[in-house]
């Protein structure tokens, strides 16, 4: 599943391309989408903005309606000029917007819905988000808050819950602990205050690390290319993540890994950095 830093760049890209653009075509293959436009017609309406929420996307259209999306694992959207072809088969088309001068495309996306202001609220799932890491005025204390108020979950397990912390995935989950040098498997409960500052802190570095201005932003895929070591090698690029029984970058020791929570999720982890 794509972690918020890719939402969060596929957002960026999308309202570069098309927002404050009029909509002159709206296509879609998913009827409750198209219901919709025969009330309430997309075509003549202005894209006012597009803007991630932890995973989420909302792409607010003049109106006051919404354009709610989440890619799930497979989801993703693609930019085009008119006239130029499509990277992937229409077949996996879901949704097209078109302007003038532009076109994005929806893949393969599973979660696609309209909202007004008032709807939005109450969606399940987005209504309940903890403080998302990458908020424009995103506050440190509230976050340590969220991840005090859940004591009982071990820490990879909280770091990942988007109703404590909003856009951390499996990736940064592994990665942010073991930065923090703290083991995943440990209580929330157990950690302390600066400990807590510290993953706090971590997660902003690493996920705003990633939302940098890159030249690989006109075709928005769901995978991102993320970097925690600071190294320019990309096989040197993680810490932990997807190295098990290799050796651990700081001590040689064997990264190991293990499954972790409700949804037996894996966690990699250095067994002797993070005692």
């Amino acid at each position: 599943m794509p972690e918020g830093d890719t939402i969060y760049r596929a957002a960026r890209t999308l309202d570069r391309a098309i927002g404050r653009k009029v909509i002159t075509r709206f296509e879609t293959m998913l009827p409750k989408l198209g219901r919709v436009d025969e009330d309430t017609p997309i075509a003549g309406r202005t894209v006012e903005k597009v803007e991630a929420h932890g995973k989420w996307m909302l792409m607010h259209l003049s109106g006051g309606l919404i354009l709610l999306t989440h890619m799930l694992m497979s989801g993703s959207w693609h930019i085009y000029r008119p006239g130029e072809a499509w990277k992937t088969s229409r077949r996996d088309m879901r949704i097209v917007i078109e302007t003038a001068d532009m076109i994005a495309v929806a893949f393969r996306v599973p979660v696609a819905e309209f909202h007004t202001e008032e709807s939005l609220r109450r969606r399940q799932g987005l209504n309940r988000l903890g403080p998302d890491i990458l908020a424009e005025r995103f506050d440190a204390g509230k976050a340590m808050e969220s991840l005090r108020s859940r004591p009982e979950l071990e820490l990879a397990e909280a770091v990942l819950n988007q109703s404590v912390l909003a856009g951390p995935g499996n990736v940064f989950k592994s990665e942010i602990c073991f930065a923090c040098r703290l083991s995943p498997f440990r209580a929330v409960a157990s950690l302390n205050e600066e400990e807590l500052r510290r993953v706090v802190e971590t997660a902003q570095k690493y996920m705003s690390a990633n939302i940098t201005e890159t030249s690989g932003d006109k075709i928005v895929t769901y995978t991102g290319f993320r970097r925690t070591t600071g190294r320019s090698d990309p096989y040197a690029r993680l810490w932990v993540y997807g190295r098990a029984g290799e050796a651990c970058r700081q001590c040689g020791t064997a990264i190991e890994v293990k499954r972790q929570g409700v949804n037996a999720r894996k966690t990699y982890y250095c067994p002797h950095c993070q005692k």
